[in-house]
């Protein structure tokens, strides 16, 4: 059996099923309480991963998280993502990695979470407007100042991560991934070769209703969810997968975290990985 911990950057050390906290709103009132629950609640069940970004609110989502869990429990990781912002043409938003932005947020970022350092920061997206170099290099200076443990990037080709592996070390990809949309399988094998963390954004399987009747299937012979069953795959899919489903809600907060107690057997490894096959020919 796969072990449920992994170690990021080969010494901080996370349990594989983490949360997403793109979700949690943060206005009004009302919602803002309940995410605070959920933030809470997930704690409480044992998550030490949290992805947050500056995207999501613009760094509202980290001052809720803040707000939830600071002072933060021993062994919590919060992690966030540097890279787009709100400066294009009408102010909406675009990807920017100039080294004033990328700094910038980074500073917002430390404030936010109330944190000196933030233990891993990932780059949202690389800017094709900025050379790699310049974005890469700038996030090395901040760690260099001790404001940034470690570097992990996002939504990146094979070829991309080789260039930034050659910039910095890198110790985490977030990339689009689950059991029916694999289009990024070579990247997560890449990461496996070296030991890098890979956490898909979009964890849960939504494919054709055909796929997702087999998946239910699959759900009822196993007395679990549809959804229990595509984190399962993937926690069983490579040692190196940290899934970070996200939701605003408590129960469905719970059902996610509960994936980590479904046991596949062989047999329903092979229905699974011949499902996913089939959808990446279809």
């Amino acid at each position: 059996m796969a072990s449920d911990t992994f170690h990021i950057g080969g010494d901080l050390t996370v349990r594989r099923l983490g949360f997403g906290a793109m979700h949690l709103p943060t206005e009004p009132a009302a919602d803002r309480e309940a995410a605070i629950a959920v933030a809470r609640r997930a704690v409480e069940l044992g998550v030490t991963l949290i992805d947050t970004a500056h995207l999501y609110g613009g760094g509202a989502n980290e001052e809720l998280l803040a707000e939830a869990l600071h002072p933060y429990p021993a062994g919590l990781l919060i992690t966030t993502k540097v890279g787009v912002a709100r400066t294009g043409p009408g102010g909406e938003w675009r990807l920017d990695g100039r080294p004033a932005i990328l700094r910038d947020q980074v500073e917002q970022a430390l404030r936010r979470l109330r944190v000196e350092r933030i233990e891993l920061l990932q780059l949202h997206r690389i800017d094709p407007e900025t050379p790699l170099a310049d974005q890469l290099g700038t996030l090395r200076e901040l760690q260099l100042e001790g404001k940034v443990g470690r570097l992990g990037l996002s939504e990146v080709t094979v070829a991309e991560l080789g260039q930034a592996r050659e910039i910095v070390d890198v110790v985490s990809v977030q990339n689009r991934y689950n059991l029916l949309d694999r289009e990024y399988e070579p990247v997560l094998r890449a990461c496996e070769a070296a030991g890098i963390a890979f956490l898909p954004w979009r964890p849960v399987a939504a494919g054709v209703l055909g796929a997702r009747a087999e998946i239910a299937t699959i759900a009822d012979e196993l007395g679990a969810t549809p959804t229990q069953v595509s984190l399962a795959w993937l926690l069983d899919h490579s040692p190196v997968i940290l899934p970070i489903p996200g939701t605003a809600r408590i129960d469905h907060l719970e059902e996610n975290l509960a994936a980590t107690r479904v046991t596949l057997t062989s047999s329903h490894r092979e229905r699974l990985d011949r499902l996913a096959a089939e959808q990446a020919r279809a």
